[in-house]
């Protein structure tokens, strides 16, 4: 039996294929392959299945000095494009024809896959699709756009413009993230999430956290923790902490954790640690500190802890990709309280699977945050259907990886 050839492009490898590349591998059906940026792929061979053949290419040069900054971003999507047809035709010359290719296309990767193998089903992880409307710009009047950053916009969305005309199937995580991309390409992108392991991101009643300072917490304790990657507008840390203080004053014993680094993943860059002091600044004196814990970038195994002994899990974000973490905090039982925007709101309905706040209102989030803690002795028909919700939409392996090798026709 012919095995199917399946190359997985993504420029941070393995990304969010990390779950479906252990299962692809292992099967006796398919012979995969890997490509990514090099400084990644190196990063993360960890992560990879042992013996998963992974090819790399180098980043592209920076755009020459005194190009045009509308065209900058669009010309290193293209470099980059032009990086991954050379190691395209290297394949091709040494016999490896894909029966499908798998990509993320954000980065300009996939811009001439379709130009080395034409007869290649070539697939796309559609994550989202920058617009100046009505999604992320534009949403937070406290750091508002000009117009040339519109206009950049909407020069930016070429190179994705460019892939998805040349894309045979999307997939893409929710419903949200789908309505995102234009409507022509609409037909051809299925929605299945990533999935989330549900057998290992569990509720677990003996969990125990032992922070920095030595105090082991558990889920006896008030507890109210808060998950970025980075710390940021983008994922509302500046609406958290405004909350805090009046948080504080109702709930005084509450232990707050907030994880998360100090750079910037998603929006305007700024320095490292400028969001964190610039809240401190504007906040920390109306703080209790010695209950305020920033535990920085954790471990995943302390994350999960965190996570089992959460009174009330704090979950913000503009209207923009949804996070892992949202999905994983409903999945070990927490009460989580989110934002009242689209890609919370396709999951959560308030009161019956988490709480729904407004996102810039301070006095909301503190308050509903509180009366989750007095609250929490009968909260559990909440945490329940919480973890219900992810059981029945987002688990990996009866539910997200099934869907996702059927759309690849593994």
């Amino acid at each position: 039996m012919k095995k199917l050839k399946l190359l997985f492009i993504h420029q941070n490898f393995p990304g969010q294929f990390s779950h479906l590349l252990p299962q692809v591998w292992k099967s006796h059906q398919v012979e995969a392959m890997g490509l990514g940026e090099r400084r990644w792929v190196g990063a993360h061979l960890n992560r990879l299945p042992a013996g998963l053949p992974v090819l790399a290419y180098d980043m592209p040069e920076a755009p020459e000095a005194g190009m045009d900054p509308f065209l900058q971003t669009c010309a290193q999507a293209v470099a980059r494009g032009k990086q991954v047809a050379v190691s395209l035709l290297r394949l091709r010359a040494e016999g490896f024809t894909p029966d499908v290719v798998y990509a993320h296309p954000g980065w300009g990767e996939s811009l001439f896959v379709k130009d080395v193998f034409p007869q290649a089903r070539l697939a796309h992880y559609c994550e989202f699709f920058y617009r100046a409307d009505g999604l992320d710009v534009g949403f937070d009047p406290e750091f508002p756009d000009s117009f040339e950053d519109r206009l950049k916009l909407r020069v930016r969305a070429s190179h994705h413009l460019l892939s998805l005309d040349a894309m045979d199937l999307g997939i893409s995580p929710t419903q949200w993230q789908r309505q995102c991309f234009p409507e022509a390409y609409r037909d051809r992108i299925a929605v299945v999430h990533d999935g989330v392991d549900t057998d290992a991101v569990r509720p677990d009643p003996h969990a125990a956290l032992r922070l920095p300072n030595g105090r082991v917490l558990t889920a006896a304790d008030e507890v109210v923790t808060f998950v970025n990657r980075n710390l940021e507008p983008y994922r509302g840390f500046h609406s958290f902490m405004r909350a805090l203080p009046q948080l504080q004053r109702q709930r005084p014993d509450a232990q707050i954790l907030i994880v998360g680094g100090d750079e910037v993943s998603y929006g305007r860059q700024a320095p490292p640690g400028y969001y964190r002091q610039r809240m401190l600044d504007e906040v920390g004196a109306g703080l209790n500190l010695e209950n305020v814990h920033f535990l920085g970038k954790v471990p995943y195994a302390d994350y999960l802890r965190m996570l089992q002994i959460s009174t009330a899990h704090v979950y913000l974000t503009y209207p923009f990709v949804l996070s892992w973490s949202m999905l994983e905090a409903m999945a070990c039982g927490c009460v989580v309280v989110g934002s009242k925007t689209p890609p919370v709101e396709e999951v959560i309905a308030d009161g019956e699977n988490g709480l729904l706040v407004d996102f810039f209102s301070r006095q909301a989030i503190a308050d509903t945050v509180a009366d989750a803690c007095a609250r929490r002795a009968v909260l559990s028909d909440l945490r329940a259907a919480a973890r219900q919700t992810v059981l029945e939409r987002f688990d990996l392996r009866r539910v997200c990886l099934p869907r996702q090798l059927a759309l690849l026709g593994v």
